[in-house]
């Protein structure tokens, strides 16, 4: 049962989520962040919440500043304010009464889920899939025009159809972060999912997120995934993988 909900982004805008809920009996809640520029409607967000609320696992899914559904403008985000909006999105399931037990992010929002575990306060378990070691790796999208944002302020930058507005401070923002430490903090179990013929985000990049993590830790090989999770049963799949590693830690409730 999918519910549309809103709350405050840390910038004070309403972001737009919808609160995939469980049909039967609840094993858990969780938050999901989205990759760079896609949203809560894209294929991994959208699938991968629903198997797990199928499971049995309650999920919150939300559009980014100024994207989807979502107040503000896309430019004025950052990877810093992704994270903060992510642990903002906790708070609001808590505020629900369904304080969150899981985070689970697919390609940068996978980034952004391991920078933002540390800052939610009873948490249980993070998952990642696809996700960039380096929130710095996004910047291949968007090569072509660092130079004229970092000399002029900002670039309109076409991107799935759409204009948005590249800014200096979220491509300095972007090159700033650095989660290496915050993996090795890590006080939760981490599952990190990862196809090794990822074309967009190499599977290099999971081995350096397991390596820098402590455990326990697992990793699943999603082999025959694309990075976006398209393909019929991918992000299905994913889902059930991430529901049955999660039980153990879930099983307190």
């Amino acid at each position: 049962m999918a519910e549309r909900v809103f709350f405050s982004s840390t910038t004070g805008q309403k972001l737009a989520g919808i609160l995939d809920r469980p049909e039967g009996e609840v094993r858990g809640w969780g938050v999901f962040a989205h990759g760079f520029t896609l949203g809560k409607d894209s294929p991994a967000a959208a699938r991968i919440c629903k198997g797990l609320a199928a499971e049995g696992i309650g999920m919150l899914r939300f559009d980014n500043l100024g994207l989807g559904d979502s107040e503000g403008d896309w430019g004025d985000g950052s990877f810093t304010h992704k994270v903060s909006d992510t642990v903002k999105a906790t708070e609001f399931m808590a505020e629900l009464g369904l304080a969150p037990d899981l985070l689970v992010g697919h390609s940068f929002g996978g980034a952004a889920v391991l920078a933002a575990a540390n800052q939610v306060q009873g948490l249980k378990a993070v998952a990642t899939v696809a996700a960039p070691s380096e929130p710095s790796h996004v910047e291949h999208n968007y090569d072509a025009l660092v130079d004229r944002v970092l000399a002029e302020g900002r670039a309109e930058w076409l991107v799935g159809g759409r204009s948005l507005t590249l800014k200096r401070d979220f491509v300095e923002d972007v090159r700033r972060a650095d989660i290496k430490g915050q993996i090795h903090r890590l006080q939760v179990p981490l599952l990190v999912m990862h196809s090794p013929t990822d074309d967009t985000v190499s599977i290099d990049n999971a081995s350096a997120i397991f390596k820098a993590a402590n455990h326990p830790r697992n990793f699943v090989s999603l082999e025959g995934s694309d990075h976006l999770l398209v393909a019929a049963g991918q992000a299905r799949r994913a889902a059930r993988i991430i529901s049955a590693w999660a039980d153990m830690y879930l099983q307190g409730r």
